[in-house]
């Protein structure tokens, strides 16, 4: 599946378009169609960045758990760009293509542990219901502590909104990322 609409509504600026406050570069290249995207909007950039960073750097969380619950949200809100670049996040953290396939499967998935299941059980009540039941909670809670909690649903909501902005905005994935997938 590619992204919802075929066309940028928000088409991203050019690199010599970028405004300096907006200008924001994740690693060697081109700056990344989500950011020339809001580079309209420099101000909400910058805040959003603040608590972007922490979901993505500074999080309690383990890296490999915190790209579980980010791929899963992706997947649920069919966000392909999303998608698209946790799983290559994701990968660098530890999750092989057999994890990525699962997550697009659910917590019913052969081989989850206990805590994987957990962290996409509570991915798919926060997107379905905004809420993670006692039961999952409590099996989170035999593994992470009250930060790690905390962590968790920030990191969905997190991903949530900006799965909501980039299938809105249709913000285009960059050349060779990963699709989502289709489940049968």
């Amino acid at each position: 599946m590619s992204t919802r609409l075929p066309t940028p509504r928000i088409e991203p600026l050019a690199e010599d378009e970028l405004p300096e406050e907006a200008r924001v570069n994740m690693g060697k290249g081109p700056t990344l169609n989500i950011f020339r995207t809001l580079a309209h909007h420099p101000g909400l950039a910058k805040r959003w960045l603040v608590f972007g960073n922490h979901v993505l750097g500074k999080s309690t969380l383990p890296a490999r758990d915190r790209e579980i619950a980010i791929l899963r949200i992706g997947w649920l809100c069919r966000s392909a760009y999303e998608w698209g670049q946790h799983v290559v996040i994701g990968k660098q953290c530890g999750l092989d293509d057999d994890d990525v396939r699962r997550i697009a499967e659910g917590a019913d998935a052969p081989g989850w542990s206990p805590l994987e299941q957990a962290v996409i059980r509570a991915a798919d009540e926060l997107h379905g219901d905004a809420f993670v039941t006692d039961e999952t909670w409590a099996a989170l809670a035999e593994h992470y502590d009250t930060q790690q909690l905390m962590d968790l649903v920030f990191a969905v909501g997190q991903y949530n909104l900006v799965s909501m902005a980039l299938n809105s905005f249709g913000v285009q994935p960059e050349e060779g990322l990963p699709p989502l997938p289709e489940l049968d």
